[in-house]
């Protein structure tokens, strides 16, 4: 039987988001990539301190069990091949069990999320992000510098999503930017019947939703959060979308343009994804952040 990663939830990372390789990258910044390949072959057997995804990465694959394959988590980086090797020590050393990478030298490695069916895709590289958005699939631009904070809820993956142009279109987002809030508020609540189109990151909290129903044998769950700036009458529309999308969040948070930091910090998800770098920049300072560049806030 022909091998295939269909029915599992598919998440590539890069390398420098699941690992910190900012010194080594600082190198290939000011060098070129010939130094930075030997400074990786050098430190092969010098296992790589965790990045801003490891903590996700390594929640999502307990949701595999030996009889039962949920998660498949890929590397998917600029990295030449031997670097990849200092990547897959690393992991090994880390105790995470990854099977399999692509590793493309300097070249865009967004093009392969297709062959692999990906539900995500972290990466530090803004080009790499936007060329995967642009092409239908959910992802973000990691914070490297990041807080962590997956130890609070070890058993637990938490998630938090914003709602326009994130899990959302930015429909609404577009009206707010032209006509202002009141015209928003207005906007939202003579349309609360109205469904919201879908935003780059649905088909990922789909996806959640589905290894949550699925995996009840695990020895993780999921929770996940909407983090909104959203507040009455406009929270309506938002509730009524997901329920017409037959899709739960736990927690929802309508916060009517209060800073977002304070209730990521009481949530502490294994990330947070938001479209606008101001709220990414806060967040960031307390949890993992990954900013998703599309939308009208990105010049979409």
């Amino acid at each position: 039987m022909a091998v295939t990663l269909d029915g599992k939830l598919v998440v590539a990372v890069s390398s420098r988001a699941l690992f910190d390789f900012e010194e080594e990258n600082h190198l290939f910044e000011s060098s070129d990539d010939r130094a930075y390949m030997q400074l990786q072959l050098q430190r092969l057997e010098q296992a790589a301190r965790p990045g801003v995804a490891f903590p996700l990465v390594k929640k999502l694959l307990a949701f595999n069990q030996q009889d039962q394959h949920r998660v498949e988590v890929v590397i998917l980086s600029r990295n030449d091949p031997v670097s990849g090797l200092r990547v897959f020590r690393s992991a090994t050393s880390a105790g995470l069990e990854l099977q399999r990478g692509v590793f493309t030298r300097g070249a865009p490695p967004y093009r392969y999320l297709n062959a692999l069916h990906a539900n995500l895709f972290l990466s530090v590289n803004e080009d790499d992000v936007r060329s995967a958005l642009n092409a239908g699939f959910p992802a973000a631009r990691v914070y490297p510098q990041s807080i962590k904070a997956a130890e609070q809820y070890p058993h637990e993956i938490r998630i938090a999503f914003d709602g326009d142009a994130v899990l959302f279109s930015d429909e609404a987002e577009r009206v707010f930017q032209r006509d202002g809030l009141p015209e928003f508020q207005r906007h939202e609540h003579d349309h609360k019947g109205r469904p919201l189109p879908p935003g780059p990151f649905q088909p990922l909290l789909k996806a959640l939703h589905e290894l949550q129903q699925t995996s009840a044998d695990a020895p993780m769950r999921i929770r996940t959060a909407l983090v909104t700036a959203r507040s009455a009458p406009a929270h309506e529309r938002a509730i009524r979308t997901l329920m017409d999308w037959h899709i739960v969040v736990d927690e929802a948070m309508f916060l009517g343009g209060l800073d977002k930091a304070a209730f990521l910090r009481e949530f502490a998800p294994d990330f947070f994804f938001d479209d606008q770098t101001r709220h990414c920049d806060s967040a960031a300072s307390v949890v993992p952040t990954g900013h998703v560049s599309a939308g009208i806030a990105n010049g979409g």
